[in-house]
């Protein structure tokens, strides 16, 4: 992961655009084995891309899903 924040944000929106489209709820377990594809640490994965504000998550964490429409996702 990138040190500079705006160059970890830009990879946080990639990743999270690879493993979530919009508004689609996933649950804890299928994200965290999505993620397990792109990163060694998909639980820290998880974590920062919340913390981040990519995607959103139910109180209990038991659904996540992207409300964010990155530069990364297909338009057309």
């Amino acid at each position: 992961m990138p040190r500079r924040r705006a160059d970890k944000d830009l990879v946080l929106r990639y990743l999270g655009t690879c493993a979530v489209g919009v508004h689609e709820p996933v649950g804890e377990r299928e994200l965290t084995e999505r993620l397990a594809d792109l990163a060694r640490d998909p639980v820290g994965l998880r974590r920062e891309l919340v913390d981040a504000g990519v995607l959103t998550r139910t109180r209990d964490g038991s659904e996540y899903w992207r409300t964010v429409v990155t530069e990364f996702d297909d338009l057309r």
